[in-house]
């Protein structure tokens, strides 16, 4: 008998267990919390939020409730309630195991999918899922199902970016200028209708006072489509004919709604300025950026996109009165697709041209990608004013050769031409063909980047929709392309790398156009240098077609950059130096960098000298990002004038809990909500804090994908402010204002020994709660009593009722009514010590 009773008293003690009457050391009678749901080593069922996974790939994070198994076979731990939407929204392709629904039940049973399983790691709140792969739908690996991209919340949006300045002249007779510049997008979200504005502002005190109305527009996702409708005014894609902005209508395929696995841009602008120069950027017609520049090499990296092509305009007017003008090409590279994939564009309305002919039109294009790497693309194009155009073309990757294609488009035109003879004006009807070869590589062996090579030759009669509307207006003086070349290369070398771009176009009345650009770039122990070469040639001809008058533009500039992070963190020097054909040589210094702690303010000095008159020059600037706005200001002068320049950017965000203003924003954005909890910095978003309402943009967000959005608790500057979430993963559709919230406790926090009324601690594992708690955001137990009495609280009034629970009846529980003490303790924690009734 006595082997018999070890042998089942062994089976029955062989599950974790412990004795919660041993948690109480001070006394054996003291009564103790109800902590069955502990016992056996399990976690108490209920709601958790946790991030899910499956096969240790993060699909979701959300809450989900958690009960014991009831399967007699199933180790004792939580499982949980799963739903057949969430197991397809997953990828677990649930119309092949219709075992999975059980009957009067909102849970599925998983185990009808054999070797399926589910674990739920408490410590880290993650539940996994293992499924096998046969149960899974063929998806991209970052796929994200329509249904959860999220059209934000109903808001009005506002961009504004407000400049000027004023130049003192130093030279007798002259005015002083003031002129300001303003750039403004308001918007307006209603569900999934995004109603969008581009404006522009230019005033001065010699009598300019002009607003320009760049677009209007009103657009939506269609997501059974993954396309994007566009009403008003746009501008038509390039990826076929050139691009041509309109006022009309528009239905085009959405890149960014295909995950990034599955895909086979504003340009940026380099230029030199001699002195310092006022930079302005046109486009169409249409003003759309400006801004002061110091003497040397500068970059324009921060247009906002207008929402299409068409080359654009650089103005550069130096402080000595002069202009230079160049042209930076804007058109795309060719696009390869992968098999089976089908992009398309059906676009009407009417052309908005500047300066020419406005005609009705249409136009369809489309690409498709089929098997062995090849892509077939073609349009069609069709105006009122006797035009009409086919493009066909098809591309091809030739794997180690690269990528190549090749299109032809024939157009048929009614043009409106001049008799050399008489003057006299008539229509003509024109037809002919324009071919185009494109080609990229990079060559990994030699280090060799050939971005694009291409080449369109045209025919004198093809005639594109922009060159027949241009012909009908009697100021113009264009003439139409006969072919253009164009190479952009790089090239990796032992020290540094070389790269080399080039556009050569002629013209049918024997005129032509060349721009080559050299550099060479290199670091070295953090310190960077390079060399720049620039030729610009434009060769005219006369009235008569016959002689020709060259212009030419040869520019050569060096430049070193030194960090001075060893003694100032953030910070730089740099010279340069340019020289122009039959110009100046201009040097300059100039020391830049960022300080404060979030890197919020960016300052610059510089000063340099021309050898032309012995001119010197000079500025300084200072930028700081704050969480309402972004403020500028400067001062330059030269031997001509002195400037100063001021600015301000930012963005007003109205929603139905109040004003947020913000730093500038992109189209698309994530609006932080913390609950009331102010001052709390917003990770990696330089300058960005909540308000005292507890907002806050985050100004760029990605449509379509996964964005993770932090809270920065290593700076939290208050000691009322507890985070319960720190991190939220939202996926906005395009032009959305996505609300992410975060639970948080606002209020003191308070170590509170709890003592009942025979001065023993109340039990260990009791639940405390604070029955008047206002906040409606906190988890009514804020916390569970520790060995001795002991509880950590969050959220705590300045004074108020604490009520601790460890069993059911009134004999289990008691109530503190409490007072903080108004002093407050450097650790920001209060210690209490407090007896329960």
């Amino acid at each position: 008998m006595v082997p018999l009773v070890l042998i089942y008293s062994g089976y029955a003690l062989s599950r974790e267990y412990f004795n919660p009457a041993l948690l109480e050391m001070t006394d054996s009678v003291l009564a103790t919390a109800d902590l069955s749901a502990f016992e056996n080593g399990k976690q108490a069922p209920g709601k958790y939020r946790v991030d899910v996974f499956v096969n240790n790939q993060q699909v979701d994070s959300l809450e989900i409730v958690f009960d014991h198994s009831h399967d007699p076979n199933a180790a004792d731990a939580l499982m949980p309630c799963l739903s057949l939407e969430q197991l397809k929204s997953w990828g677990v392709n649930t119309d092949n195991y219709p075992e999975l629904s059980i009957e009067g039940s909102q849970c599925v049973n998983l185990l009808a999918i054999r070797d399926a399983a589910a674990e739920f790691k408490f410590n880290v709140q993650r539940l996994n899922l293992s499924i096998p792969q046969s149960a899974l739908l063929n998806r991209a690996r970052d796929y994200i199902p329509p249904e959860k991209w999220d059209e934000g919340i109903n808001a009005f949006l506002l961009n504004y970016n407000l400049n000027g300045s004023t130049t003192m002249p130093r030279i007798a007779g002259q005015q002083t200028v003031n002129s300001q510049y303003g750039n403004f997008r308001p918007g307006l979200n209603i569900g999934p209708w995004r109603i969008r504005n581009y404006s522009t502002w230019n005033h001065d005190n010699q009598g300019q006072n002009q607003w320009d109305s760049v677009y209007n527009y009103v657009s939506r996702d269609i997501k059974a489509l993954q396309s994007q409708l566009t009403v008003g005014d746009s501008n038509t894609q390039s990826d076929v004919f050139d691009s041509i902005a309109f006022r009309g209508a528009q239905l085009a395929s959405d890149e960014n709604m295909t995950p990034d696995s599955l895909k086979g841009y504003a340009p940026v602008i380099h230029g030199i300025a001699r002195t310092n120069a006022e930079v302005t950027v046109s486009q169409n017609g249409h003003s759309i950026y400006k801004t002061n520049v110091a003497p040397g090499a500068f970059v324009i990296d921060d247009m906002y996109p207008t929402g299409g092509g068409g080359d654009m305009e650089v103005t550069v007017k130096e402080s000595d009165g002069s202009v230079q003008t160049m042209v930076v090409p804007y058109a795309s590279l060719p696009v390869l697709h992968r098999e089976g994939s089908f992009e398309y564009s059906v676009t009407g309305g009417k052309t908005r041209t500047n300066g020419s002919k406005e005609a009705n039109f249409s136009q369809l294009t489309a690409v498709y990608g089929l098997p062995h790497g090849f892509t077939v693309y073609g349009g069609l194009q069709e105006a009122n004013v006797g035009y009409s155009a086919a493009s066909m073309g098809l591309g091809i990757n030739l794997g180690n050769i690269g990528a190549i294609s090749t299109d032809i488009t024939q157009a048929w035109a009614r043009v409106r031409s001049t008799e050399a003879s008489t003057g006299a004006q008539t229509l003509t009807d024109q037809n002919g063909q324009s071919l185009r070869l494109r080609y990229s590589k990079n060559f990994l062996d030699t280090g060799t980047n050939l971005t694009v090579a291409g080449y369109r030759y045209s025919t004198k009669g093809y005639y594109s929709l922009s060159d027949t509307l241009d012909s009908y207006n009697s100021e113009s003086m264009s003439d139409r392309r006969r072919n253009r070349t164009e190479l952009s290369l790089s090239q990796d070398i032992v020290y540094g790398s070389v790269s080399v771009s080039y556009i050569n176009e002629n013209y049918w009345d024997n005129s032509r156009t060349s721009s080559l650009s050299l550099s060479y770039n290199n670091n070295w122990n953090g310190i960077s240098y390079g060399f720049n070469y620039i030729y610009n040639l434009n060769q005219q001809s006369s009235q008569e077609g016959q002689s020709l008058n060259d212009k030419n533009d040869q520019q050569l500039s060096f430049n070193i950059s030194v960090p001075l992070d060893k003694y100032l963190p953030g910070a730089s020097v740099s010279y340069s130096m340019n020289s122009a054909k039959g110009g100046p040589t201009t040097y300059n210094v100039n020391a830049s960098g960022t300080s404060l702690d979030d890197r919020s303010l960016n300052w610059s000095v510089q000063e340099g000298y021309s050898d032309a008159e012995h001119q010197t020059n000079g500025n300084a600037f200072a930028g700081y990002k704050g969480r309402y706005a972004q403020v500028n200001g400067g001062y330059s002068y030269d031997n001509n004038s002195q400037r100063v320049n001021y600015g301000i950017q930012g963005g007003v965000l109205v929603h139905k809990q109040g004003v947020t203003l913000s730093q500038p924003f992109n189209d698309t954005v994530v609006l932080v909500n913390t609950h009331g909890a102010a001052d709390v910095p917003v990770s990696s978003q330089t300058g960005v804090k909540t308000d005292k309402q507890g907002f806050a943009v985050v100004t760029y967000a990605n449509p379509y994908h996964k964005n993770v959005v932090s809270l920065d608790t290593e700076n939290l500057e208050s000691d009322d402010v507890e985070l319960q979430e720190t991190s939220k993963s939202v996926i906005p559709t395009r032009g959305a204002v996505v609300e992410a919230g975060y639970n948080t406790s606002l209020g003191n926090r308070v170590l509170l020994t709890l003592l009942k009324e025979n001065n023993q601690p109340v039990p260990f594992g009791a639940t405390v709660s604070q029955p008047d708690n206002s906040q409606g955001i906190n988890d009514p137990h804020n916390g569970i009593v520790g060995d001795g009495g002991l509880v950590y609280l969050t959220g705590m009034a300045e004074q108020g009722t604490v009520l601790a629970r460890w069993g059911e009846g009134n004999q289990n529980q008691c109530v503190v009514n409490y007072t903080l003490p108004k002093q407050k303790t450097v650790s920001g924690v209060t210690i209490l010590h407090e007896k329960c009734h």
